[in-house]
C-alpha cells in the first residue's frame, strides 16, 4: 500500500490533497493538541506543515470504522498519514504525533540534550496524567450516570495534587519546560489550560482552580496564540458557528469555510 488513494481511509475520506499530511481526527483536547502544532509550524513558516484535516466523529463511532482502525489500531483519535516518506509513515497517539512533527521539522523542541530531556519530562507526564483527569475525574464528576462520592473526591484530589505540579513548575518558568514554548506546553494546555479556564466538565469552582494562578498565567498567554486560536477551531462540530471548521484544507478555510461562512454561502443560493 504505497500511495495514499490504495488507503482504505481514503474511500470513506478522499484526501484534497494527496501529498500533504493527512490527519483524522475530532478536537477533544487530545485532538487539538495536532491542530495547534500544524498551525504553530505553519505560522513559523514552515509550508511542508501544510495539511488536510477530516473529522472523524467519535459519537457516530467513525474511529471503529475499519478504514480509521487501518491507521489507528487502538480506534483513538487523533491519527495521521504522512505521505511525504517512502513508504507513508501512519501515525497515532498524540505524544507520538507531537514528537514526530517536532523531529521532521526541528521546531518546538530543545535543541540541548538537557532541555530535550525536560521537554519529554513533561511531554510524558501528560500522557500519564492526563487519564486521572479525562478518564478518571471528567468521567466520574461530568459523565457517569450514577455519581458516586468516592471516586469524585478520589479523583479530584488527584487532579488538584496535578495542578499544584504543574503551578509550582510555572512559578520558576514562563513555559513547561523552561524559557522557550514546546511540544510539553501544546501537550499540557489542551486538557490542564482547559481546566483552569472553566472550560472542561464545568468544574472550575468544585476544584477551586482560582488557586494555581500560574497556571491561569500560562493559560492566557498561551490562548492568546494565533495557532492555538486557529488549531481550536479544527474539526469542531459544536458551539459558535464561526469557531467551527469541520475540514480544513487550506490557510483560507479559517476565513471562508466556517460554519456561520457555510451558513451565508447557503442562503445567497
Amino acid at each position: 500500500m504505497n500511495s495514499l488513494t490504495d488507503h482504505p481511509i481514503a474511500v470513506r475520506w478522499p484526501p484534497a490533497h494527496p501529498e500533504r499530511l493527512q490527519l483524522y481526527s475530532f478536537p477533544t483536547p487530545n485532538g487539538v493538541k495536532v491542530t495547534v502544532m500544524l498551525e504553530e509550524l505553519l505560522e513559523a513558516g514552515i509550508k511542508e506543515a501544510e495539511y488536510d484535516a477530516y473529522i472523524i466523529n467519535i459519537g457516530e463511532g467513525d474511529q471503529f470504522g475499519s478504514d480509521f482502525v487501518a491507521i489507528n489500531p487502538n480506534s483513538k483519535i487523533p491519527a495521521m498519514m504522512d505521505h511525504s516518506t517512502t513508504p507513508p509513515t501512519r501515525l497515532f497517539e498524540s505524544g507520538s504525533i507531537l514528537l514526530y512533527l517536532a523531529e521532521k521539522f526541528d521546531m518546538f523542541i530543545p535543541k540541548s540534550a538537557a532541555g530535550r530531556a525536560e521537554c519529554m519530562n513533561w511531554l510524558f507526564w501528560q500522557m500519564g496524567s492526563a487519564p486521572y483527569l479525562g478518564g478518571g475525574f471528567g468521567h466520574f464528576y461530568a459523565y457517569a450516570p450514577e455519581k458516586f462520592e468516592y471516586p469524585i473526591n478520589r479523583f479530584a484530589m488527584e487532579v488538584k495534587r496535578e495542578l499544584d505540579v504543574l503551578d509550582k513548575n510555572l512559578a520558576e518558568r514562563r513555559f513547561m519546560a523552561g524559557d522557550e514554548y514546546s511540544i510539553a506546553d501544546m501537550a499540557i494546555w489542551p486538557w490542564y489550560g482547559a481546566l483552569v479556564a472553566g472550560k472542561l466538565y464545568e468544574a472550575a469552582e468544585f476544584l477551586s482552580v482560582h488557586e494555581y494562578k500560574n497556571v491561569i498565567r500560562w493559560q492566557e498567554e498561551i490562548i492568546a496564540r494565533p495557532a492555538v486560536k486557529r488549531g481550536r477551531m479544527v474539526n469542531r462540530a459544536w458551539g459558535e458557528p464561526e469557531s467551527q471548521l469541520r475540514e480544513r484544507h487550506d490557510a483560507s478555510d479559517f476565513d471562508t469555510k466556517t460554519q456561520d461562512k457555510i451558513g451565508e454561502a447557503d442562503n445567497l443560493l
